[in-house]
């Protein structure tokens, strides 16, 4: 039997709109998105152009830095544009899904466990999904050279409005295993899966082969993997340990047992302004615009491809991001609250139990983008440390970082963190410091030093 692991400090933030557990199989959109702004530190080069036909697995763009890493189409179709930002920067690569059957490009398909590690990383890059892998240190996409001491895949999420990948993963116990098997040839390290110990997880997680089940118990973050790598296998200078996600293993899984890149998952639609938030089976990087309309409250929204502390902006036609199980819908924030923060607030969130609706145990609430409060000094409240469970000090990593000190930000733990780890520092944060960008600056200049 597994040692539970306890982690004390953070907090469940509970909002109204958790998704009922139901599957709903919706119809192909009629457009898709790959956006190279999902992978952060990719400088994307097009191999494709408006009015070219591809298939699922066709490349669309390199990493112009490490040009063997393809990003591919999930669905076949016609690129219908490339919409590009500022300075001609690439946003977004739209393909316009044609026919009623998706037709795959083939890729090998085989039992990984009768192929090398060269032949497996091959199949991965050739076919696109080499970028579901991701380092620590960094919280990039992993490089295909290193060999990781372990690899981690966080079996749930604690996350507000989170999906529940047991329920997510449970008709997929032979892809999942099959992914497992194929991840197994990449290290000589352990596979960490990691579950909730809080009530009993899938059997396609407690029946898993060659990995190592590992127990957490405790408030978000704990279902983070950057947590969970602190806590069992910590990355020191010099160390690699990869990440994945649960339904991207049963994506590889499905690459080796059909030889196709199946773009197929399963994401949990949320929020307090979704009228009727369930699960929806979907090919990633579908638009959301077919799930939402006439399912939302009236008024203004904000789309969030993700959860709420740690999601991206989108629009209400918008693309589900390549790493996201969630989109999230809540209200915008444009109004002023009479009296602010000297008003009782029954039904207002607060951490630091300024409003008395902290009696009130079990509540839900609908929070809107409002910052409740202008930006100001970074004062010293002590707040950062009730919620990051590292043995790390998050404050002065910050102030490491802002004045890009290289040396303490060394010893200081750059290295295990990822801007996620701190969502919640910046959740509770007094000074509404963008404290998640900050970190992201920091791991940017460790990547530009350390090159």
């Amino acid at each position: 039997m597994s040692e539970v692991i306890k982690i004390k400090k953070g907090r469940d933030i509970k909002l109204k709109g958790t998704a009922e557990k139901i599957f709903i199989r919706t119809e192909p959109s009629e457009y898709y998105g790959v956006k190279p702004t999902d992978f952060h530190g990719l400088v994307p080069k097009l191999l494709v152009k408006p009015g070219q036909e591809v298939k699922a697995g066709t490349p669309l763009f390199f990493d112009k830095n490490r040009p063997e890493i393809l990003f591919t189409s999930p669905v076949n179709g016609v690129i219908k544009a490339v919409n590009r930002g500022e300075r001609r920067r690439i946003l977004e690569v739209i393909i316009k899904k044609t026919g009623k059957e998706i037709e795959y490009e083939k890729f090998t398909a085989g039992n990984p466990l009768g192929m090398d590690r060269k032949e497996i990383i091959a199949n991965l890059l050739k076919s696109g999904l080499w970028p579901t892998i991701k380092q620590r240190p960094y919280d990039i996409i992993a490089n295909p050279g290193d060999s990781p001491k372990s690899i981690f895949i966080s079996a749930f999420d604690k996350a507000p409005l989170a999906p529940d990948y047991d329920f997510v993963v449970k008709d997929f116990r032979i892809e999942f295993q099959t992914g497992i098997d194929a991840l197994s040839q990449l290290t000589n390290g352990e596979i960490h899966l990691n579950i909730n110990s809080e009530y009993p997880a899938s059997p396609v997680f407690t029946h898993a082969k060659k990995v190592t089940i590992n127990k957490f118990l405790g408030p978000h973050p704990s279902g983070n993997a950057g947590i969970q790598i602190h806590h069992i296998d910590p990355v020191n200078k010099g160390e690699v340990v990869w990440v994945i996600n649960p339904q991207d293993v049963i994506t590889i899984g499905r690459l080796f047992m059909h030889g196709i890149y199946d773009a197929s998952k399963i994401i949990a639609l949320t929020g307090s302004e979704i009228l009727k938030p369930r699960y929806y089976k979907i090919i990633g990087g579908r638009s959301i615009k077919d799930i939402v309309d006439g399912n939302v409250t009236e008024g203004c929204h904000r789309y969030i491809s993700g959860n709420v502390l740690t999601g991206t902006k989108i629009a209400a036609d918008g693309f589900v991001g390549y790493y996201d199980a969630q989109v999230t819908v809540i209200p915008e924030g444009f109004h002023h609250k009479f009296l602010g923060w000297a008003s009782v607030g029954f039904k207002k969130y607060s951490f630091s139990r300024t409003f008395w609706s902290w009696l009130a145990f079990g509540n839900e609430y609908r929070i809107d983008t409002n910052l409740n409060g202008g930006k100001r000094a970074f004062v010293m409240t002590g707040q950062y440390e009730k919620v990051f469970p590292m043995n790390i000090f998050p404050v002065q990593l910050i102030k490491s970082i802002l004045i890009e000190d290289i040396d303490l930000m060394e010893k200081l733990g750059i290295y295990e963190v990822s801007p996620e780890d701190f969502a919640l520092c910046e959740f509770t944060c007094t000074s509404k410091t963008d404290v998640q960008a900050i970190v992201r600056k920091g791991l940017d200049l460790m990547i530009k030093e350390m090159s």
